[in-house]
């Protein structure tokens, strides 16, 4: 009776995840990637990076996911000249009373747009971490909690370097995932022209809330996930890695890596992993899940060497090579 129930409760998380899909549908032209992105980093409770050129609609895309959220919301516009206290908040001196008091900075939200952000420098990147990893913020002497659920949907500009300042990589690794948004296809292209830039205008309905949100992710909790593909977890991830011992079952790849990913990169190919069932409305992970989630969520955590600059051999390639080489359970 308890299966039955449970695989009820599966069932309704899938047409919650599609009446998601099909609402933010109603601004977003394709996209199908990009919104399952930010669907897998909210349900999962991580970050995500959208990377891609402008005019994608990135950031259109989360201010839509916002809007159907039912969560707070605030944007932050990353510019060289932004400071720290911009970010996080600051203490300020109260003349009339001689004391401190706290002024919270906008990233005290449930949802937060760090539009741009590799156009500010490494000092104001850095007042995400704290907030990113632990959830909280630190101002003078004290920690103040952050609202939950709590998320940084962050953009960058790949192409354009000057007045830009690389994500370093303990940074990029704070993020769960990291979505590359591509051109539209002509066909999408056709509809995107027909709104004549007015997509925005378009009303939308709120679909989840901070329960909702709080109730899919216990849900994913519960999702199992057999020991064999935990290995197989663990396999892809070490394959990132270059090992002497393990340059003979990778082939050329280890010499295409200066540095692989982390444990923490493991954590997050798992939760992607039962998200990807969750959308399938299973409540079991397949060797399926773990290879769709794989690209978006090791690529960011990838450092190439000179010699994948010199071949022209991207992180995703790898990726693609390393799923490949790994016997499937």
């Amino acid at each position: 009776m308890s299966d039955t129930i449970d695989e009820g409760r599966f069932e309704i998380c899938k047409k919650l995840i599609e009446a998601c899909r099909t609402e933010l549908s109603k601004r977003l032209v394709g996209q199908a990637e990009t919104v399952d992105g930010i669907l897998t980093a909210v349900f999962s409770g991580g970050h995500i990076l959208l990377e891609g050129v402008p005019g994608l609609a990135k950031t259109l895309a989360i201010k839509s996911f916002a809007e159907i959220s039912g969560l707070g919301f605030k944007r932050i516009q990353f510019t060289p000249d932004l400071l720290p206290a911009d970010v996080s908040g600051t203490l300020i001196y109260e003349q009339g009373t001689g004391t401190f008091s706290v002024r919270k900075g906008p990233v005290f939200t449930n949802i937060v747009l760090a539009d741009e952000i590799n156009r500010s420098p490494a000092k104001v990147q850095s007042a995400l971490l704290e907030a990113m990893a632990e959830k909280q913020v630190t101002i003078g002497e004290k920690t103040y909690q952050l609202p939950r659920p709590f998320m940084v949907l962050a953009t960058q500009n790949p192409i354009e370097q000057e007045g830009t300042y690389d994500l370093p990589e303990a940074e990029l690794d704070r993020f769960l995932l990291k979505v590359k948004v591509s051109y539209p296809t002509p066909e999408e292209e056709v509809e995107i022209v027909k709104t004549n830039g007015k997509a925005s205008d378009v009303p939308l309905r709120q679909i989840l809330d901070a329960d909702k949100i709080i109730a899919v992710r216990k849900l994913a909790d519960s999702v199992q996930c057999d020991d064999k593909i935990v290995e197989y977890i663990v396999s892809i991830v070490n394959a990132t890695r270059p090992d002497k011992k393990a340059q003979k079952r990778q082939g050329e790849i280890s010499k295409y890596i200066s540095f692989g990913a982390s444990p923490r990169a493991g954590i997050a190919l798992l939760q992607c992993a039962k998200i990807q069932a969750l959308f399938a409305g299973r409540s079991f992970v397949l060797p399926d899940d773990v290879k769709k989630a794989a690209v978006p969520v090791l690529r960011h955590r990838i450092v190439l060497s000179y010699e994948a600059a010199a071949d022209s051999v991207s992180s995703d390639e790898l990726v693609g090579k390393i799923l490949d080489l790994m016997p499937v359970p």
